[in-house]
């Protein structure tokens, strides 16, 4: 039950700061991924820069071998951030199972105090519907009783 209460007191926690918290963590994606593309920018220019200084073939299989080193990696740049993200959503769908189990126990906790409790109920009301009768009897032999002495 105290994991239940810590659990709901959570979530409403973090639906309160729910938005915020996605549009912060969505800037600094952005701005992460804006500061790596125009890292690769700077670098692409850098190598078109060099291109016409390259005299030899060697220098210019050099740039292409360059080029093709950094097209590689804009292209992992891109994976690694849609596999974080997808991390990141499971990582989260973890969490997320662990705590449907905390309140699946505590439901299921529920039912069997429920179930309990109506059935000490519906003891009780069976030994006071019997105690009842024995009482009506009671009083009913006690009836013939004394009008069979009065008699």
């Amino acid at each position: 039950q105290a994991a239940f209460a810590h659990l709901a007191l959570a979530f409403r926690c973090d639906m309160f700061t729910l938005q915020q918290r996605v549009q912060v963590e969505k800037r600094a994606r952005d701005a992460a991924e804006e500061n790596i593309q125009e890292e690769l920018g700077l670098c692409r220019a850098a190598l078109e820069r060099l291109g016409p200084s390259c005299a030899t073939v060697g220098c210019k299989e050099m740039l292409e071998q360059l080029q093709h080193n950094l097209a590689v990696l804009s292209a992992a740049v891109e994976r690694a951030t849609s596999a974080a993200e997808k991390l990141g959503a499971v990582h989260q769908e973890a969490r997320m199972s662990r705590a449907a189990e905390v309140m699946v126990q505590h439901v299921e906790n529920l039912k069997r105090h429920h179930m309990r409790e109506h059935a000490e109920l519906e003891e009780m009301k069976r030994l006071i519907q019997q105690n009842s009768r024995n009482r009506q009897l009671a009083e009913t032999q006690g009836e013939v009783g004394s009008a069979a002495r009065a008699h």
